[in-house]
């Protein structure tokens, strides 16, 4: 698709491509948004191409070896034996994909504001290699205004013209690791342009792959639509946390409230409360409105304060572990503690910004030998911010470890956990989620927290 074609043709041309099937999809970054992607679109019969600066991870796939837990890798191998995928750390090869998927990592740096490095790295890797004629869309979760003000120059700045040369668009992921309801082709997928041209291209691109695309006028509005969605989650998770220590001061049980709200058939949607968030969205994306919204000069009083309550509840789990210790008379130095579950949501290995994480260096700050069992991370990989726990390995699941712990903290509530064995084995379970539900154990043995 070269040539000195004018931007109606090179619109045409591509969506013809994209319409048959021929166009090569790229997609950079094979996590857990770009995998599970790449593999939607050779499922529907596109060749794609997969890049990641992370070589451990490319050849793994190539092998067939599986780097997210709870992802099936025969559609990654019968994929690439199809001849529909394959994954690559030579970006030179960007000009072979018709339509480039961004899905790199947008987190928070030091001060709690957007790091767009990764952002603005792949855009550079593009812009030395961009060619007219394709289509680049942004998947990863931003601020309003990132797709026009941070991609687009960097985009342009090899004298290429956006929407005559090249289109660009933004449409925000949705995956929802683990959940077996909803993956990739089945969650309605929000299209966003620069301009009308890009917009058009990219809502057919994902119109052949997802069951409902969702066209909206505008990348700001698409990049805010996603935003909106996990403040909104960000919030109700603060309010049921905050009531969780009201109700708790007057002797009512957090648990059997939202049990009997949740019957109500209207006007009441249920969140349930935990020792803090976790994933990659919820506990980040409040904080980049936050950030972008300063720039127009409004506070965002009421995201911030839920950001301020929910960031406060691993120190009042690490309280309720004290509280614990001490009804047999003893400190958290020098105590054995068990955090239950690594990753941040139950039965997947995904550990992007767990509250495990701040809950193990709290404990270790205040002398605690801390350990962590996980059925789904056997081992801890390098993170951002909790270098001290890289390498710690999962200890054994048997009565004689379990029971080696002075107290148990159920930070997460994976299915595949035994909590009958577990009430049997541990001396003192801090429960977070509210596991031990429905599970006999010893008076004074559970903690809620």
């Amino acid at each position: 698709m070269t040539g000195n074609l004018a931007a109606t043709d090179r619109a045409a041309e591509l969506r013809r491509a994209i319409d048959e099937r021929t166009a090569r999809v790229g997609v950079i970054g094979l996590g857990y948004v770009g995998l599970p992607l790449s593999l939607a679109f050779a499922d529907r019969g596109y060749r794609v191409l997969g890049f990641d600066v992370d070589r451990s991870k490319v050849e793994s796939l190539a092998a067939g070896r599986s780097y997210i837990t709870h992802f099936p890798f025969d559609r990654v191998t019968k994929a690439i034996a199809e001849d529909r995928f394959e994954a690559t750390e030579d970006f030179d090869r960007l000009p072979e994909a018709d339509t480039i998927l961004i899905c790199v990592p947008t987190p928070l740096n030091a001060n709690r504001e957007p790091d767009m490095s990764y952002v603005e790295a792949t855009a550079q890797e593009i812009a030395g290699r961009l060619r007219p004629g394709q289509l680049v869309v942004l998947e990863s979760t931003t601020y309003p205004g990132t797709t026009e003000e941070v991609l687009k120059p960097a985009l342009e700045c090899g004298g290429l013209a956006c929407g005559r040369d090249f289109f660009l668009a933004y449409s925000p992921e949705r995956e929802d690791p683990g959940n077996p309801r909803w993956d990739t082709t089945s969650i309605p997928k929000v299209v966003g342009g620069v301009d009308a041209a890009s917009g058009d291209l990219a809502e057919a691109l994902y119109g052949n792959v997802v069951t409902q695309t969702v066209r909206v006028s505008s990348a700001r509005v698409a990049e805010a639509t996603k935003l909106t969605e996990n403040v909104f989650r960000a919030i109700n998770i603060a309010l049921v946390n905050e009531l969780k220590l009201i109700y708790e001061r007057m002797g009512v049980d957090i648990w059997e409230v939202l049990d009997a709200a949740s019957t109500k058939p209207f006007g009441f949607m249920r969140f349930n409360p935990g020792p803090g968030l976790g994933g990659h969205c919820i506990p980040v994306d409040p904080f980049y409105l936050a950030w972008k919204a300063r720039q127009y000069g409004k506070a965002t009083r009421f995201i911030e304060l839920a950001g301020e309550i929910n960031t406060a509840m691993p120190g009042y789990v690490v309280e309720k572990v004290a509280e614990a210790l001490n009804s047999a008379r003893q400190a958290v130095r020098g105590s054995r503690v068990l955090i239950l579950g690594l990753s941040y949501k139950p039965n997947v290995g995904d550990d992007r910004e767990s509250p495990s994480y701040r809950l193990m260096d709290l404990l270790g700050d205040r002398g605690a030998e801390v350990e962590y069992y996980d059925p789904h991370i056997p081992r801890v990989g390098p993170t951002r911010e909790h270098q001290r726990w890289e390498g710690r390995e999962s200890v054994a699941w048997d009565a004689a470890t379990i029971g080696s712990f002075d107290v148990v903290v159920i930070a997460t509530d994976h299915a595949a956990v035994n909590y009958a064995q577990l009430a049997a084995w541990a001396s003192r379970i801090v429960d977070t989620r509210n596991a031990m539900a429905g599970v006999a154990f010893e008076p004074g043995k559970v903690w809620k927290a």
